[in-house]
């Protein structure tokens, strides 16, 4: 199965989604059946490592987002992913005008899916340390729903 989580820039949301799925995913053994990327909307971070911040709040976590550098979603994601997640409206929307007529890739709001009592998963970027806390918070939960689906699907 493949995965894409998908957010504005590809610094804060979408690796953070992306770091905190593959951790999980090694911990119940199933790493090498499921493909874990993130992407963004943007172009402004290509090639970039996660935002300073979101790497910190990652790491007093336990989860390595050293390695992740930013890159933009492409409509080849459609046929390349299983599921494409946005961690907002606005970015969905974005994929929505992307999505070729005929996609592999389902397509859905991240918290949405997953039984979580918000839709979308908030910007950090331009507030202060507790949105990054916020952010993993909600993360990790939806990221327990994602494994059950992953785990009904394998």
């Amino acid at each position: 199965m493949h995965v894409l989580f998908v957010c504005l820039g590809n610094i804060c949301r979408s690796p953070t989604a992306e770091g905190v799925l593959r951790h999980k995913l090694a911990e119940q053994g199933l790493s090498d059946q499921v493909l874990v990327d993130s992407a963004g909307t943007g172009d402004w971070h290509v090639g970039k490592a996660p935002d300073p911040r979101t790497r910190e709040a990652a790491a007093q976590r336990g989860y390595d987002l050293s390695s992740l550098r930013g890159r933009q979603v492409t409509a080849g994601d459609f046929a390349r992913f299983d599921l494409i997640l946005a961690m907002d409206a606005h970015n969905l929307a974005h994929l929505q005008g992307l999505r070729p007529s005929q996609p592999r890739a389902e397509l859905d709001l991240f918290l949405r899916r997953y039984d979580s009592s918000l839709d979308e998963v908030p910007d950090p970027y331009y507030g202060g340390a507790q949105g990054f806390e916020q952010v993993l918070d909600l993360i990790e939960d939806a990221c327990d729903g994602l494994i059950r689906e992953i785990r009904g699907r394998l």
